[in-house]
């Protein structure tokens, strides 16, 4: 077994989702569920096959969107993994709920526009997903004035009342 580190390659304001799910029909069911969540919304979606044909499927309404998809999707080569790239100004607090109840989906592994590495495991049947690293280690511990401007910037963004 080897252990790899593929980093996603996007636009630094662009947030994504990684996932697992266990089926074909994911693409459409996320698809569908998207355009029903945010009237409008861009994104794009990939979908790496682990059998059968063993394609990267994909779906999406944003070109750029779906190439990030198709590209990252294509590095990873993780079988069953799902990679959904959200449009400027669409953030995945926005669907993530949503996307959890969706039959297919197993599970959500990271959900950020930060910069991440994605550790896979590599034997010779193929590859999973181990983790994530998700931006940078803590640099100190909150303090007051964090306190306050992370309360003011979720009541700023809608976020809370």
């Amino acid at each position: 077994m080897q252990l790899l580190a593929v980093k996603i390659e996007k636009p630094d304001e662009i947030n994504f989702i990684l996932g697992q799910s266990h089926f074909i029909k994911t693409v459409e069911d996320i698809h569908e569920l998207m355009v029903q969540s945010v009237p409008g919304v861009k994104f794009g979606l990939a979908f790496c096959e682990s059998s059968g044909d063993r394609l990267v499927r994909w779906s999406g309404t944003d070109e750029e969107m779906i190439e990030l998809a198709r590209r990252n999707a294509l590095a990873l080569g993780a079988g069953h993994s799902f990679i959904l790239f959200l449009g400027r100004g669409v953030f995945p607090v926005s669907v993530l709920n949503a996307l959890k109840t969706v039959p297919e989906v197993c599970h959500v592994i990271c959900a950020t526009a930060n910069p991440v590495e994605v550790i896979l495991a590599e034997t010779e049947q193929g590859r999973g997903i181990l983790g994530v690293v998700d931006g940078g280690a803590p640099l100190g511990i909150e303090g007051e004035a964090g306190i306050t401007w992370r309360k003011e910037l979720l009541r700023k963004i809608g976020y809370k009342l």
